[in-house]
């Protein structure tokens, strides 16, 4: 009965934060894929894609294919390396290639049936489709996404929150969020080698001008 009670709000809770933006709010889907494979002892490769739309999910803003490497350096901290090739929609409608390298660096502490994690991202992103002098120069970002989750005793159903702000680190920027997410979300184990993602995320971009975006994504992740 006490498990039936927590997946009707946390299902509640996901229903109601989809439906209840504004009629000015954007809306998108994501549809990802995560694959990741232990080479050798605290050593994984990762392989991922995923497609995502906006204008109230008519239209999709990108594609990407990404891959890395994460090590573990002990139980609880973790260091990663990704590359992602985008293919971006510009604007003038046309769909461009993107280049992102991304360096992470994460931790975690359990509590009983708690976790909790923090994740420092670097990325440097390059950009094919050129307006100006200032898109043939790399742009930074620096992320830090802190997420907690709980994990339901006897239920394969993990679900979480986070928080994710997005600073530009380009010179003469200073400390400014440029954009910041917010999800809540759920991970239900299907089998020892997979997960099924389901998640809500709010997203306020702050430039040019402030726009909102909800977005419903789906992730199936694999490990073999």
């Amino acid at each position: 009965m006490m498990i039936k009670r927590k997946l009707s709000l946390i299902s509640l809770f996901l229903l109601l934060a989809a439906v209840s933006h504004s009629q000015d709010d954007d809306f998108g889907v994501w549809v990802n894929m995560t694959v990741r494979h232990g080479i050798i002892k605290n050593l994984d490769a990762e392989l991922s894609g995923s497609i995502r739309t906006i204008n109230n999910s008519s239209q999709i803003e990108q594609t990407f294919i990404e891959g890395g490497l994460q090590y573990d350096l002990s139980k609880y901290f973790s260091l990663s390396g990704y590359y992602r090739l985008i293919n971006s929609l510009e604007n003038d409608s046309k769909y461009y290639f993107r280049h992102r390298f991304a360096l992470d660096f994460q931790g975690s502490v359990p509590v009983r049936n708690f976790s909790f994690s923090a994740r420092a991202r670097l990325q440097m992103t390059t950009k094919t489709y050129i307006e100006d002098d200032e898109d043939l120069k790399p742009y930074y970002y620096g992320r830090i996404k802190v997420k907690g989750a709980y994990k339901i005793p006897s239920f394969p159903l993990k679900p979480y929150l986070y928080y994710e702000p997005l600073v530009p680190l380009s010179s003469g920027s200073g400390f400014q969020i440029d954009r910041h997410r917010i999800s809540a979300g759920a991970e239900l184990q299907i089998s020892m080698k997979s997960i099924l993602e389901l998640e809500y995320i709010f997203q306020r971009d702050y430039q040019p001008h402030i726009s909102d975006i909800n977005i419903a994504s789906i992730t199936y992740k694999l490990k073999f």
